[in-house]
Parts: C-alpha cells; structure tokens; sequence
C-alpha cells in the first residue's frame, strides 16, 4: 500500500540508503569548501606576490602539523620548498585536483539517486498494478483502464524521480549554499549581509509566485488523463462511432479538450518565463553589488583583491544551488499533488486480501470435495436493481446442471457468483464448505473454471492464450544450465528485485504443472491441446491460419522438405483424381494463366521494397527492360483496353455493387478518374504524361485472363512477357539479385505461405468449388504426409494481436472454451460461452465438451448456461431462473411434466 504521505513512504523504504548518500553529501562539503579558498591563496601568493617580496625567495609547500596537548605541534610532513612560479603551478594543480574530485562526488550522488529513484519507481508501480489485481469487481466498472494505465506509466514518473532528490538534494544544495555564503561572510561581513539580502529576498518571492504553476500543473495533469481516456474510449468503440456516423462530434470533443490543454500549458509557460525573469534578475543584481561595493572596499583596503576574487568565485557558485533548491522546493509540492491524486485514485472502498493472492504450486484439483453452494444470495448492481434475490443453490462434484433462463433472468449473475466475479450483496458462496471470499485463489482459480460469452486474449499468439489458464506459479527452474553471464544476470534481477519489494519470479522458469494435467512433459501436453481443439471444432481454423502464414524454416526443422514433398504429392493426387488442371503450377518458361500479369514477369516473391509490386513501376532498372523490349507499349495499350472495358461494363454500377469485389486493378473510386483520362486521351491523344502512361501500365499489371476475360492476352503477348522475364533476371544488378525470390519447383519458398508452398501455383478459375476441392485434398493429405501436427503448430503461433482482435468472434469464443477445458479443475462453470455459433453449431460443442470432461472417468460438477432449453436433456438437472429468483429446479423430464415456465420455454 502506498502511504498518504510522499515524504514518509520514501523514507520508509529507503532510509538505509538515504543515510549512506547524506554521508557522503556532508564529505563532499570539505572539498567543495577548500575550492573557495584556493583561489584567494593563488591570487595573494605566488600572482601577486605575497611572501616572495625578495629575490629566490620560497615557501613551504604542504607542511602538516598536528597539534598535541602538551607537546606542541607535532610535524606530520615537512613540505617542500617551493618558488613563487613552482608554488603557482603546485597551488592551481591542488585546485584542478579539488575540481576532479568535487565533479566525482556529484558525479556519484547523482549516479546514486538516480539508481534510488528508479528502484522506487519501480517498487510504486509494482505496488500499483498489484492494487489493480486486488481491486474489487465494482470498482473496475467505474474506472477507466486508460487512465490508469496512463497513471502507472506516467504519472508516477516524476515521483520515482523526486525520489533521489526527497532529502539528498536539500541536503547537498542546503549545503553548498550555505558553504559558499559562509565564506563570503568570513571573507567580509558587508559582502555577505547583501548576499544573504538578496538571497532572503530570492528565496521569499519566487515559491509564492510559483504556487500557480502549481495549480496549472495540477489541471494539465487531469485534462491530459482524461484526454487519455478518451482517446481509448475512441479507440474501443470505433465501430459504433461509423456506424451512427458520430465522427464529427468526437472530433468536436477532442478539439474542445486540446483547446483546454493549449491555454493551460500557455498559462504555465507565461508565469513559468515571468518568474525565470524575476529570478535571473534577482540573481544577477548581487554580481553588481559585488562590483560596485567589493571594488570599492579593495580601494579602501578592507579587503584585498584576493579576497575579492575569491568573494567572486564563491558566489559563483551560490545561484546555481539556491536556484535548484527553489525548484525542488516547487516540485516536492507538484509531485505530493501528483502522489496524492494517485493514492485518490487508487483508494478503493474494499481491497482483496493479500493472502488471497499467495503463490502456491500444489496441485489444487480435489480439494475442494464439498459442493459449491449459493445460500440466500442476492446481488444488487450499481444501479440499484436486483440482479438476484435469495437464490439457494447446490451444485454437487460429479454432477452436471443446466440453467436455463431469458436475458435479464439472473441465470447468467448465479455463474458470476460462484466464480467470485461479481460479489454477494447478501447470503452467502460457499466452495466445499467454507466462504468463496475467503479462499486463496490458488484453490478458486484452479478447482473452478470459468468462462463466459466475453472475450479477452492477450497480446500474443494463438497458443500463449491457449495454455494461460495452465500459468498458475513456477513449478520448477527451466532445466537448461545457464551460462555464467545468465547466472550473473539472475542473481542482480534477484538482489534488484528484492530492494525494490517485487516478487522474484523468473519467466522463463517451467509454470505448467503437467502432472496437474496428469501428463508427463511439454510433448504429452500438446497432445492435449490437439484433442481440445478437436472438441470446441477449432482445428479446421487453426490450419487454416497455418496454411495461410508465412514461415521460417528454421523455426520448424524439417518443415521445407516435407512441404517441397507435399507439393509433389498434391500433383499425383490430383491427377489420380483426374484434375491435375485444378492447380495451374509455375514452370519456368511458360506464362502462368491464373497468376497476374506482374507476377509472370517477376517469377518471384520480391522481398526489396524497390521490386513490390506497387514500386516496382519507378524501378529505372525494370523500366529500362520493358522499354528496350518494347512491352512497355503495349502494357499501355493493354491498360487502355482494360479501363475502356472495366468503365463501358461498370460506370453506371453504384459503389456498392458486387462486381467490384471482383475487380482487382480498380475500384468504384477510381472509376470517375479513369473515365476522365480516357475522354482526355481519346480528344487529346499527345496531351498523355508519364504519369498517365505510368497509371494505365499499373493497370494491366493486375489483369489475369480467365477472371476477367476481356481477350486482352494472347499467345504471343504472354510468350514475350516470358521473355521479357528471363531478360529481367538475367540482367539484375548486383543490388537487386537478392531482392526477390524466384519460383523454384524443387525449393521452399520462404516469403510466400504454407498455402502457396504447397500449392506452387494458382487455383484454375475453371472450378467454381476449386478452393473447397483444394483444401480436402490438403487436410487429407497433411497427417499422411507428417505435417499435421506441425501445422497446427504454426497456427498456434498465430499472433491473435491486441485482444485478440486478429481472430473472428466465433474463433475467440472457440479459443475461450478451449482455454477453460484444458484445465482439471473441481468445478467448470460455463455461461452462455457460444452465443456467437448458430444454435447447430452451440449444441454439437456442447455435446464435444460434456463428452470431453467425462472421459477417463472423470466427474467433474458442470454448470452450463443453455442458449437452447433442448440441451438440457443433457444435464442430470436443470434449474430454471425468472426475474432473479430460481423457480423451477429437477430433471429435464420433470419440468416438462410439470408445465411450467421451462415447458413454456421448451415450446417456444
């Protein structure tokens, strides 16, 4: 938790070392002092010649005595005789030296506050986002998850900052200030009562005046947060911002918000300049003073130069520590407004016990023995309607129940109370006969599992979300032996780790406890992970993210041959099934039909951003060989013919219209800008610019024939266009020849995907079914071939992006069921967890799941959200919920016998 007050939380978890830096700031005082003095001893001695009045006349240089009581002084070391020009290079090298080892103590204060801050801020971002994960279950409907994000990143940064400075830099500047204001007093009194004067003077007007900065600072912080939140409100409701058309207005909003954030920080900068004005002025009067004043009692012979110079020179360094300790001053205060609007923040009514959140590794499955129970439980959301009303509910081990109940009923409430995502506002949860409140979660959160219709997936990929319900706590170290530089490396994260107050946990330690899963190791668990897949019907998707993935080689041994061998196989199959002309392959010197014009004259997948086919255009290289060919011309002439074409069949087709799904090489935008060039060209053929001839060449670069069929390519355009290739590649400069990857038969293509690897060709327009017939002959071919299990592999390390926004809903809620059934738990409580599958599809993984959870005698208690009452046949019970109360409980058969509100529900 974080203290109410800044400056004590940083004391409390930093006060060894805070003792330790202020020693070192009260040393680093002694020679920051002498430095003062040295300068006056060079001016008087050996520059002005005081004590070398007479020829060949020297002085004894670094003489020690130490006084005793008694004895009299006691010589230490007799010094060296030294000349005035050897005492004015002994003296200035003494005054280098002091530079060197001031500028090291500021050089390791600040090394040491910095790495004090940083282990501070890294304790209260800890300390925050473990407040996040004990928050209550209310309290995350109330606040925004981007500006506490926001706070965690951002707005504890100053305060990790201020850390090293909290009682280190009132100590070090305190200390150099009243240092050099010391010695001007003890050089002359009248020099330092103005000092102290003006300082007095400094130091009253400047915090007052900076207190509305204060203020400003205070309201740029809250606008700028709630402009973060806003953005992520923006952000997540993008598409019901399209589609009421309220794009405008949430420009109209933002506009209004950065108009407040303008004239806040222009505020700051006006009062933020005045007062650096008032404060050079104030700095800069005292120097006058010092001339005007100190030359006039050098004159007098009050004091002699060198103590003038000397006078100088300590106030030199007077301003620069007074002006840093003013602003600490003002941003302690800024950062104690900022830590206190945090721990505001962060104040929730009822945090989550800590010991609820004690890391455990035993196996939690089988604890708890006794049923999961609600007793008179009511739920009360934060608007004040009764979710549930004195519900009194078993759900037995080994016994599998079915709610059924419209929306709105409180069915779907009951299941968020047992599994402790929403609490009782009354009654009672009990887990095996004690409180649901007052489990650990490392028995809740392994014995009952949970899944609901909303989703959510990590950043991360297909199989990271899959197994996240399996990383519970570190099971055991990773079994390699680290080298010396990783064993060096984890003990400074440990020793880091626990002067920061962070738990000493190692990701890439082993957190899957397979004998959980009663399995032996990482290979036996993806065994289990395919029959998953298999039950929630998610492997036909998995394979086609696979198939349509680009893969390394190196990442799956074995993974090239195998595919290079399929591809073979796919052409025999396909033959013995007498349709080897399903696939059109690439062959070397022939013009593929199916393939676009572009890809026929690259014969390759181009990986230089100068060779994409959207570039390519601009190549001097490649526009040199179609014009030395002459294809360039009649690419022109082509693309013409095609705009001619695509505007006489299209132009007066709305926007909207299927047909222009189907046109690859032009849009329902471009349509009016191809039809205004061509009328130009047509009235004006010699108006034509290189851009108009560059544009209409684009065009044919798209076009294949069987698709569009406009009998623009003819035998003798595609057998020069192959020409034209084998020129292409046979005349790459040297900064191009790796810039594309050619179509070789017998190679793994590694720019193009699985899909395209196996296939080595395009799909004949021919069939209209040829994408169905390809795929079965591909899955029929993968477990033949070995490439099955690796391919589901690939499709696991699928990345699902941002909330797994790279899945389609049906595939996420797939995911989500897959990633609750995995897990061995006491208790699996699912709620309505396939609302996005039609009902066919809902029952049959129904069916799959319930079949997969008692397998191998297992008899775990199920409760299961129906979306179709007929399911519950299913259940060895059912309960039925209206209105927030239960009204009907028994068997499938005796609530239809009974005739009441499950009888109506099954008829309807």
């Amino acid at each position: 938790m974080l203290d109410d007050n800044l400056q004590r939380y940083i004391w409390k978890h930093t006060r060894k070392q805070q003792f330790w830096i202020l020693t070192v700031v009260a040393v680093s005082m002694i020679p920051f002092y002498m430095s003062f003095n040295l300068p006056k001893q060079i001016v008087n001695g050996p520059i002005q010649g005081k004590g070398f009045e007479t020829a060949g006349a020297t002085q004894t240089f670094m003489h020690y005595t130490l006084p005793w009581p008694g004895e009299g002084d006691i010589t230490l070391f007799s010094g060296f005789d030294l000349t005035r020009l050897q005492m004015l290079l002994a003296l200035s090298c003494v005054f280098l030296l002091l530079v060197i080892v001031n500028g090291w103590f500021k050089y390791y204060i600040n090394t040491y506050k910095g790495k004090l801050g940083e282990r501070l801020l890294r304790r209260m971002r800890f300390t925050l986002v473990d407040q996040i994960l004990r928050f209550p279950p209310t309290a995350f409907k109330r606040l925004k998850g981007a500006e506490i994000s926001s706070m965690v990143k951002d707005e504890v940064e100053p305060i990790g900052g201020f850390t090293g400075d909290a009682f280190v830099a009132p100590a070090m500047l305190g200390g150099q200030a009243l240092t050099a204001l010391f010695f001007i007093f003890v050089q002359s009194m009248p020099l330092g009562l103005i000092t102290l004067t003006l300082v007095a003077v400094q130091a009253f007007i400047i915090p007052r005046m900076r207190r509305r900065l204060l203020v400003l600072g205070r309201e740029r912080q809250l606008t700028a947060r709630e402009l973060s939140g806003r953005v992520s409100e923006i952000f997540d409701g993008i598409n019901t911002i399209h589609s009421f058309d309220t794009t405008n207005y949430e420009r109209a909003d933002i506009s209004d918000r950065l108009g407040q954030i303008f004239r806040i920080r222009f505020d700051i900068y006006q009062w933020k300049f005045l007062v650096k004005f008032i404060n050079n002025f104030l700095a800069s009067v005292t120097p006058f003073l010092f001339y005007a004043v100190g030359g006039y009692l050098a004159i007098l012979g009050r004091i002699d130069v060198g103590q003038l110079v000397a006078v100088i020179g300590a106030y030199g360094n007077l301003p620069g520590p007074l002006k840093e300790l003013i602003d600490w001053d003002q941003n302690r205060q800024d950062v104690q407004i900022k830590y206190q609007t945090v721990t505001q923040q962060f104040a929730v009514d009822t945090l989550i016990d800590e010991a609820i959140h004690a890391v455990s590794a035993e196996d939690a499955a089988g604890l708890l023995q006794g049923p999961l129970a609600a007793s008179q439980l009511t739920v009360i959301d934060d608007g004040g309607s009764v979710s549930l009303e004195g519900v009194d509910f078993t759900l037995e081990k080994g016994e599998s129940v079915a709610v059924a109940g419209n929306a709105g009923s409180g069915s779907d409430v009951l299941v968020e109370a047992l599994a402790r995502i929403v609490w009782p506002s009354g009654g009672h949860v009990t887990a095996g006969g004690a409180d649901l409140a007052t489990l650990p979660e490392s028995v809740t959160g392994r014995a009952i599992t949970y899944v609901g219709p909303e989703t959510y997936f990590f950043f991360g990929t297909v199989r990271d979300n899959l197994l996240y319900g399996l990383k519970n706590a570190p099971i055991a170290s990773a079994g390699t032996v680290p080298d010396a530089a990783r064993q060096a490396a984890r003990v400074w994260a440990r020793h880091e780790a626990e002067l920061a107050g962070s738990p000493d946990f190692d990701l890439t330690d082993e957190w899957i406890s397979y004998a959980s899963l009663g399995i032996g190791d990482a290979t036996a668990l993806m065994a289990v992970v395919y029959r998953v897949l298999e039950t929630v019907n998610l492997s036909h998707d998995i394979l086609d993210l696979a198939l349509r993935s680009t893969v390394d080689p190196t990442d799956y041994p074995g993974i090239a041959d195998k595919v290079v061998e399929m591809r073979h196989t796919l052409r025999e199959t396909l033959e013995e099934q007498d349709l080897d002309d399903l696939i059109v392959p690439f062959e070397p010197g022939e013009y593929n039909i199916e393939a676009t014009v572009i890809e026929n004259l690259l014969f390759g997948n181009p990986s230089n951003p100068a060779l994409m086919f959207g570039e390519i255009g601009k190549n001097p290289y490649f526009r040199t060989v179609m014009r030395d060919a002459g294809l360039a011309d009649r690419l022109f002439d082509m693309g013409l013919e095609i705009a001619r074409n695509a505007v006489e069949l299209f132009a007066d087709l709305p926007p909207d219209h299927p047909f222009f799904r189907q046109l690859t090489f032009m849009s329902a935008d471009d349509m009016p800008g191809y039809q205004a060039l061509l009328t130009r060209l047509a009235n004006a053929p010699k108006s034509r610019t290189a851009e108009d001839y560059s544009r209409m060449i684009r065009l044919s670069f798209d076009y294949i024939e069987p698709r569009f069929r406009f009998g623009l390519l003819t035998d003798a355009l595609m057998a020069e266009i192959v020409t034209v290739r084998q020129a292409f590649h046979a005349g790459l400069p040297d900064d191009l020849k790796d810039g594309i990857e050619r179509y070789d038969p017998d190679r793994y293509l590694a720019s193009s995907s699985l899909l395209d690897n196996m296939l080595f060709g395009r799909i004949s327009q021919k069939y209209r079914d040829g994408a169905d017939r390809i795929w079965q002959a591909l899955t029929g071919l993968l477990a033949p071939m070995g490439l099955h299990d690796t391919a589901l592999a690939v499709g696991l390390d699928f990345h699902a992006g941002a909330g797994g926004r790279r899945l389609t809903a049906v595939q996420r809620q797939k995911l989500s069921l897959a990633r609750a059934l995995i897990r061995r738990s006491d208790f699996y409580l699912f709620n309505r967890p396939l609302s996005a599958l039609d009902g066919r599809a809902q029952d049959r993984i129904l069916q799959d799941a319930m079949d997969y959870l008692h397998e191998n005698e297992r008899r775990p208690g199920i409760l299961w959200v129906v979306s179709n009452p007929a399911t519950t046949e299913l259940f060895d019970r059912v309960v039925v919920f209206d209105r927030g109360r239960l009204v009907e409980d028994g068997t499938h058969t005796d609530l239809i016998e009974k005739n009441g509100i499950f009888a109506e529900m099954m008829s309807a």
